[in-house]
C-alpha cells in the first residue's frame, strides 16, 4: 500500500478511533460516579431495599445503559460495563428498569437475603391459592399508587371471567384506597353487580392518613372510564380531590364505615359478613393495606392515649414534647413537620444506625433541622417505657428518660396473616425473590 493510501486510511480511523476514545473515557466517568454513590451508600448504611426492587443478573447485563437512564431516582448504575444497584434505599420499585432492559437482566424481586417480606401468593392475575379472591395494591406487596390502582382493573379484569351467576354479586370489594376505586370503577365499566365496603368514614385508604399536605409521587396510570391519568408530584389533599371527583362523575356507591368481619366458602362463592350486614358473592378482591394493624412497641404504656401510628395533623402538636419512633419516610416526614410547628420539642428515634429507608430528600431536610436544633436524632435507641410525662430509651448503653407529652410510632404495619390463613390464604416469605 502506498504512503498516500496508508494517510488515507489513516484519516478515515481518526473519527472511529476518537469515537471509541471518548466511550471509553465516558464509561470511566461514569463507573466512577457509580462507585462513588455505592461506597457512600454503605458507609451510611443505607444498604436494604424498603420493599419491591430489582435484581440485576449480571451474566445477562451487557451494559446497554437503559436502566440506569429509565430510573428517576438514580438508584442503578454501572460499574465495569455492568448495571448494579448501588444505592437500594432510594429505589421505589416502579419497574421503569425492568422495563428498559434489552437483555432481560432485571427482574423485580421482594425482600433481601437478610430481611424477608411476607408476601400472600398471587397468580399473574392477582388470585389468590383460593379460588374466587383475589389481593390487589399493598396487601400484595405494592404500595405505589400508579400499581396498585392497576392491579385493582386487571384483577376485575379477571374476575369479569369468572363462571357461576347464581350469587346476588359479582364481587365484594375491600377498600376503597387506590386498589379499591380503580377495581371499582372496572367493575362499573363491566357492569358487574358490586359493592365497595370501607372501614374509614372517607375514601383514599393509607392516602387519607397522610400528614397534611404531604406530597405523593405517581405517575401516569390508565384508569377504566375515566382514562389516562397524568400525575407527577401531588399533595396528599390534591389526590384526594381527584378521587373524590371520580367518584361524583361515575355515581360510584361506596359504603363507608363498613367493616368486613369474616370471610366464609360457599358452593362457588363466598358469604362476606360486615359489622352491618352479610354479602352472598361470587368473589372477593381484597384491596386493604397493612396499615390497619400497625407494629406496635410492644412496651409497659403503649396503651397510653397519647401513643398514636400516624400524625394527620402537625398542629395538635404544638408546644408539645414529642417522641417520633421510626426510621422510613413516614417518620422522618412526621418529625420534621412537627419540628417546624412553634414552641415543639422533638426527638426520633430508629433502632438502626442509619435512616435507611429514607428518601434522601428527607434526610436532608432531617439534618437540616438538626443543624438548627429544632430535633435531636436518636440512632440505635430503643424506647423501654412509656409514662404519662416521660419516655425512657436505651441509648448508647444508657437508660435515658426524656419529658413526653406525645408519641407518634410510624413502624410501619403487619400483615394480617391469621385473617388470611383463617380464608386459607398461602402467605409466603420472601427474601429477595418474585
Amino acid at each position: 500500500m502506498s504512503f498516500s493510501g496508508i494517510s488515507a486510511s489513516f484519516i478515515y480511523l481518526l473519527p472511529l478511533l476518537a469515537i471509541a476514545f471518548f466511550h471509553v473515557r465516558g464509561r470511566n466517568r461514569n463507573t466512577e460516579a457509580a462507585l462513588a454513590q455505592q461506597r457512600e451508600a454503605i458507609e451510611a448504611g443505607l444498604t436494604e431495599p424498603s420493599s419491591l426492587h430489582p435484581f440485576i443478573d449480571t451474566t445477562k447485563c451487557l451494559g446497554a445503559g437503559g436502566c440506569v437512564s429509565a430510573c428517576p431516582e438514580e438508584a442503578i448504575g454501572l460499574i465495569g460495563g455492568k448495571a448494579y444497584l448501588v444505592n437500594p434505599t432510594v429505589c421505589i420499585g416502579h419497574g421503569a428498569c425492568e422495563a428498559a432492559c434489552p437483555h432481560h437482566a432485571i427482574k423485580l424481586v421482594f425482600g433481601t437475603e437478610k430481611r424477608g417480606m411476607d408476601i400472600p401468593k398471587l397468580d399473574p392475575n392477582f388470585q389468590t391459592n383460593v379460588p374466587g379472591i383475589f389481593i390487589a395494591g399493598e396487601l400484595g406487596g405494592m404500595g405505589l399508587i400508579r400499581k396498585a390502582a392497576t392491579q385493582g382493573a386487571q384483577a376485575i379484569d379477571a374476575i369479569k371471567k369468572l363462571k357461576g351467576s347464581s350469587h346476588a354479586l359479582d364481587v365484594v370489594i375491600v377498600g376503597a384506597g387506590p386498589a379499591g376505586l380503580a377495581s371499582t370503577l372496572g367493575a362499573i365499566e363491566n357492569k358487574l353487580r358490586y359493592v365497595t365496603l370501607e372501614q374509614e368514614g372517607s375514601l383514599g385508604g393509607a392516602i387519607f392518613q397522610y400528614p397534611r399536605n404531604k406530597i405523593a409521587m405517581t405517575a401516569p396510570v390508565k384508569l377504566p372510564i375515566v382514562g389516562l391519568i397524568k400525575m407527577g408530584e401531588i399533595s396528599k389533599e390534591a389526590l384526594l380531590e381527584f378521587w373524590n371527583g371520580v367518584v361524583h362523575k361515575t355515581s360510584m356507591q361506596i359504603n363507608f364505615t363498613e367493616r368486613m368481619e369474616k370471610i366464609t366458602k360457599t358452593d362457588n362463592g363466598f358469604l362476606v359478613k360486615t359489622n352491618k350486614q352479610t354479602y352472598d358473592t361470587r368473589s372477593v378482591l381484597l384491596a386493604i393495606g397493612r396499615r390497619g394493624t400497625p407494629r406496635k412497641l410492644g412496651v409497659p404504656g403503649e396503651d397510653l392515649p397519647k401513643v398514636v401510628y400516624s400524625l394527620i395533623d402537625p398542629e395538635q402538636y404544638r408546644n408539645m414534647h414529642v417522641l417520633v419512633v421510626g426510621g422510613g419516610d413516614s417518620a422522618l416526614e412526621a418529625a420534621c413537620s412537627i419540628a417546624d410547628e412553634p414552641g415543639t420539642t422533638v426527638t426520633i428515634s430508629y433502632r438502626s444506625e442509619a435512616f435507611g429507608r429514607g428518601k434522601p430528600k428527607n434526610r436532608e431536610r432531617l439534618q437540616a433541622l438538626e443543624a438548627r436544633g429544632r430535633l435531636k436524632v436518636m440512632l440505635k435507641s430503643n424506647v423501654k417505657n412509656v409514662t404519662t410525662d416521660s419516655v425512657t430509651l436505651e441509648y448508647q448503653g444508657q437508660m435515658i428518660e426524656i419529658p413526653n407529652q406525645a408519641i407518634i410510632v410510624c413502624a410501619g404495619g403487619i400483615l394480617p396473616t391469621p385473617f388470611l390463613k383463617e380464608i386459607g390464604i398461602i402467605v409466603e416469605s420472601k427474601y429477595g425473590s418474585e
